[in-house]
């Protein structure tokens, strides 16, 4: 008699339409078996393009060397004093100058401030701009681009000619202009300049990612069933339409620290007495040729990170493109 507790057998189908008996345990191997019991049955089941990019991404020595260097930056900007125990603002015009020295790695600048000290409690700053900037460009310029895509007509018309009047504004003259006026120490004058000038280029990645999106099969058939906008637009839009986005933010990260250092560099970004490698490099380019200790370690701090930030991106927008596989 066979055992209550499992089946006598199974039915399978044959390849020219019949049937055959199977135990219960041989037709749990064929089940479980990738392809079938004649390899034309249903595959393992399929990875998604999120999935499929991490494991890319987990594979890519460039992702992997940014991605340290990248969490390094943000370890040392959150506890700056791992790595540092004085005090940026610590000076003593006797040292002004002086090269490297026992303590002091990165020798003094003209004031006399520890160099290494300044260039470590500088990435906070840096990190801080970028970090702030890019996720308002993002949300901005993808909410507005988003929409849109998805409703067109008179608002893709004006959105598009707005664009346009933004993207005719010279970014460096824009900051002298808007920023000169500004008296503020903190980075948020900066960050605002960003994202107001900034929100454009992810705008129009946005809307273009939207109406390819919208035109695919799954959204039409949402729509013939009832669904709401919200609904497509949250639950089968956004999550497809999102990937460049996310690519052209993560390298526009970069290019937003580097500009950053820039106006801080030409007077009307940061301002002392806030710590930040583009004043630090401003102050120190008439001292080159007698201390250039002074300028090279600040820049080679800023060239590091915006290097490791456009490799970051490379590497996602090589993971999350299907043409590039």
């Amino acid at each position: 008699m066979p055992d209550p507790q499992e089946p006598e057998g199974a039915i399978a189908a044959t390849g020219m339409g019949g049937a055959m008996d199977l135990a219960a345990s041989e037709a749990t191997t064929l089940e479980r078996t990738p392809g079938g019991p004649d390899g034309a049955g249903p595959s393992a089941p399929a990875r998604s393009l999120w999935s499929d990019a991490w494991r890319d991404l987990r594979h890519n020595p460039v992702f992997i060397v940014s991605g340290l260097i990248i969490v390094f930056l943000v370890v040392i900007s959150l506890w700056p004093s791992l790595i540092a125990t004085g005090n940026p603002l610590d000076c003593d015009l006797g040292n002004a100058q002086k090269g490297a020295s026992p303590g002091h790695p990165f020798g003094f600048n003209e004031q006399g401030c520890d160099v290494y000290t300044r260039v470590v409690y500088g990435t906070r700053v840096s990190v801080t701009v970028g970090v702030c900037a890019t996720l308002g460009v993002a949300v901005l310029g993808s909410v507005l681009g988003g929409l849109a895509g998805f409703f067109g007509g008179g608002w893709d018309a004006v959105l598009s000619r707005v664009t346009d009047i933004f993207f005719a504004i010279p970014v460096v003259l824009g900051g002298l202009v808007l920023l000169s006026v500004v008296t503020s120490s903190t980075v948020w004058p900066v960050v605002g300049f960003m994202v107001l000038l900034g929100w454009p280029q992810i705008s129009r990645i946005a809307r273009g990612s939207v109406i390819t999106a919208k035109h695919n099969d799954y959204v039409q058939a949402a729509r013939a069933l009832g669904a709401s906008n919200s609904r497509m637009l949250l639950r089968h839009i956004t999550p497809n339409a999102v990937a460049p986005v996310i690519v052209v933010a993560t390298i526009a990260l970069g290019t937003y620290i580097a500009l950053e250092a820039t106006l801080s560099y030409l007077g009307v970004g940061l301002k002392p007495p806030t710590v930040s490698w583009g004043i630090d490099i401003s102050a120190a380019s008439p001292y080159i040729r007698n201390a250039p200790h002074m300028l090279l370690w600040p820049a080679g701090a800023l060239a590091v990170t915006v290097l490791a930030f456009i490799m970051l991106g490379d590497a996602v927008r090589d993971a999350l493109d299907p043409k590039l596989r």
